[in-house]
């Protein structure tokens, strides 16, 4: 069922970092995102995958974690991603300017690897804070080819718990003492806004 699917989808930040993800399913994930809608039908991202240890380190060096835990610098070894899929936007199809359409082409296609990598009991966490020009050089990614995400992959390895929204409206996830990863989450009522037009 889908909706298992969505429920499973966490943004999970540590893994079993030995439980490897071959080749073949990364490309699978790849794929549900080439055959996902795309905004005007562009078709201009392309994807970079990596499985391998040497070339994962080159990623996650360039990497941001955490933001609502700033004491917490990444997993440490052991726990660091087994693969990654990096996102990119290729320049020669849209042009050198940014635009919506391009942005959620990359959302809908990173949805769909993650959807598919949660299908296989996987799981990953899209990382848009990431040091773009030094990973460029890093993997010798040609300069028409820009880097709009980075989605780290691997065997979940922390339970994650979806809280109710606070009242004081405070939505940043938090760990607690027994290293559970909590993520506060606004209720149906309040998004769907019907009831409260005039």
């Amino acid at each position: 069922m889908l909706s298992k699917l969505i429920l499973k989808n966490r943004s999970y930040r540590r893994f079993y970092q030995t439980v490897e993800i071959d080749e073949q399913s990364l490309i699978q994930f790849i794929d549900a995102a080439r055959l996902s809608p795309s905004p005007r039908n562009q078709q201009a991202l392309k994807y970079f995958y990596s499985n391998k240890s040497k070339t994962n380190q080159l990623i996650f060096e360039t990497l941001s974690w955490a933001g609502a835990l700033p004491d917490w610098n990444g997993p440490v070894e052991g726990e660091r991603p087994s693969a990654y899929i990096i996102i990119l936007a290729d320049n020669k199809i849209i042009g050198h300017q940014s635009n919506s359409y391009i942005e959620a082409a990359c959302g809908i296609a990173a949805q769909s690897v993650l959807l598919s990598a949660v299908e296989k009991k996987f799981g990953g966490c899209i990382i848009a804070a990431v040091k773009r020009n030094i990973l460029q050089l890093n993997l010798n990614i040609p300069e028409h080819l820009e880097i709009l995400l980075v989605i780290a992959l691997g065997k979940p390895k922390e339970k994650i718990i979806l809280d109710e929204m606070p009242e004081d409206n405070n939505y940043n996830y938090r760990r607690d003492e027994n290293d559970n990863h909590h993520v506060p989450k606004r209720s149906l009522n309040e998004v769907i806004i019907n009831n409260k037009i005039q």
